[in-house]
């Protein structure tokens, strides 16, 4: 079901961010909370659903670095025809069947086998690092875009009743008009501030699509009545408890660490290559010639034959042109910069985290500060109005305090939206803002990436095949764009 935006000239305003709702948008009886977003957004949204699938290919690693060091079997069968046999060769054959069956169990690889595994099981804990970030990333863009939805509701009902409000201001100053009591000089600032009204409102009403459809975009499904946010769990009290609690859990900086530990063991393997390797082997051989060895005599050959053979090889390097030196040297300096590179995340992770800080603390501060405003310009308004009424005020005092108080409703608004997504954004710098740490119900058992990881790491069997790949989210072409009338506010007088 979609919704349909129409404004009208609702006569409210409210300073909440979470009660102001756009009068006249028609939402289904049904509300939407932030948690049912969440959740939505948990189970159907195509980049997390992405993210978890990357995860199971890079679980894959461990199996396909395993199956180096185990055991090995192949068959080969080969059918010949002797199409011209030498002339001087009286028992050659005219075709033959050779099967060959070989094992081979490697034994000892200089260490290349068990520090390849070593750098996968390394790579599969920093991808799973990396899905929690994928998750607390697409949960701040979900969070954002709830509070936008919000907040250009808000914006756009407070458009809609300054519009009704200078509507009613300019009839008033054109009625006194008349009768003498103004100039054509204020009939004009009315109707000027009017039409600019009348912009904002389309402008704000262009937004609130903008907001619907970035909603649409990350959940799946359009907004419906959303209700306003719960408080935001385990926000810290000092800017030093915020970088102490992201340098240990945030997921970015846990999989830089996890890369740079695979990058070690990639240095250990590629020194491997000069080291000796051992192996165990066993052959068998059947050869079968079709009764033609031998030619005219061919009673007197054994037609069929068959062979077998194991033993102990050692392969041990001596000069490889300087290969196994080049490759250790080139994983080393890739070791050097996956280190760097944890320092540079972490330096990311501490500016990330002061800076959510902060803003959040500012936005606190402006939602304080706005609230007085309000209060303030509301009592302003009122006692202009009053003094205009006994020609003390003129017509442009009565139009800047109304826009006055517009403007102090609007940046309380915001400043509201950007205190919860700063917020929001502070507990995901810190690795708090997944599914886990908001305790959401998605129906059933949140996703676990080790689940797949244990299901997978000891398969040895070649034919064992997951369910064909297929996706799982959830699309979008089916729902309407927002309905682009907007409503009587704007028509002309003389057409209402």
């Amino acid at each position: 079901m979609t919704s349909t935006f129409r404004l009208t000239g609702a006569a409210r305003a409210a300073a909440s961010l979470g009660a102001i709702a756009l009068a006249g948008l028609a939402f289904p009886a049904q509300a939407e909370t932030l948690r049912d977003a969440l959740v939505a957004v948990y189970n159907t949204n195509p980049t997390l659903e992405g993210a978890r699938a990357n995860q199971r290919a890079t679980d894959e690693g461990v199996p396909i670095q395993r199956a180096q060091g185990t055991p090995s079997v192949n068959v080969t069968a080969t059918h010949v025809e002797f199409l011209r046999q030498s002339a001087n060769s009286f028992t050659a054959p005219e075709r033959n069947l050779g099967v060959n069956a070989q094992l081979q169990v490697p034994i000892y690889a200089g260490g290349a086998v068990r520090n390849a595994i070593n750098a996968a099981e390394e790579r599969v804990s920093a991808g799973q690092a990396d899905l929690r970030a994928t998750e607390s990333s697409v949960f701040s863009q979900t969070v954002a875009a709830y509070m936008d939805v919000l907040r250009t509701e808000a914006l756009a009902e407070l458009a809609a009743n300054q519009v009704e409000v200078l509507r009613v201001t300019f009839q008033s100053t054109s009625d006194r008009f008349e009768i003498g009591d103004l100039t054509r000089t204020d009939v004009a600032q009315a109707q000027s501030r009017l039409a600019l009204a009348e912009g904002d409102l389309r402008t704000a009403y262009a937004n609130l699509i903008g907001a619907r459809e970035a909603y649409i975009q990350l959940v799946g499904r359009a907004p419906m009545g959303l209700e306003a946010p719960p408080p935001l769990p385990g926000l810290p009290e000092t800017v030093g408890m915020a970088v102490v609690t992201a340098l240990e859990n945030n997921p970015d900086l846990i999989a830089a660490k996890e890369r740079a530990q695979a990058a070690g063991y990639d240095t250990d393997a590629a020194g491997a290559g000069r080291l000796p390797t051992v192996g165990l082997f066993a052959n068998y051989d059947y050869s079968d010639f079709y009764g033609t060895l031998g030619g005219p005599v061919a009673a007197n050959f054994v037609q069929r034959e068959t062979t077998a053979n194991a033993g102990v090889r050692i392969t041990i390097p001596i000069f490889q042109g300087g290969l196994p030196a080049a490759r250790q040297r080139q994983a080393g300096a890739r070791e050097t910069a996956a280190l760097e590179q944890v320092i540079a995340t972490e330096r990311n992770v501490i500016q990330q985290t002061r800076a959510a800080y902060a803003s959040w603390q500012a936005s606190n501060a402006v939602i304080e500060s706005s609230q007085a405003a309000v209060e303030a310009a509301e009592l302003s308004l009122e006692g202009v109005r009053a003094e205009n009424s006994i020609g003390n005020r003129t017509i442009i005092d009565v139009l800047n305090a109304e826009q006055e108080l517009l403007t102090a409703r609007a940046q309380l608004v915001t400043a509201r939206r950007n205190a919860y997504v700063a917020g929001f954004s502070l507990l995901a710098a810190m690795g708090k803002a997944e599914a886990r740490d908001l305790n959401l119900d998605t129906g059933g058992p949140l996703y676990d990436p080790q689940v797949n990881y244990d299901r997978v790491k000891g398969r040895i069997w070649d034919w064992d095949r997951d369910a064909e790949p297929a996706a799982n989210s959830t699309r979008t072409v089916d729902i309407k764009a927002a309905d682009a009338f907007i409503g009587p506010v704007l028509e002309p007088e003389s057409e209402r």
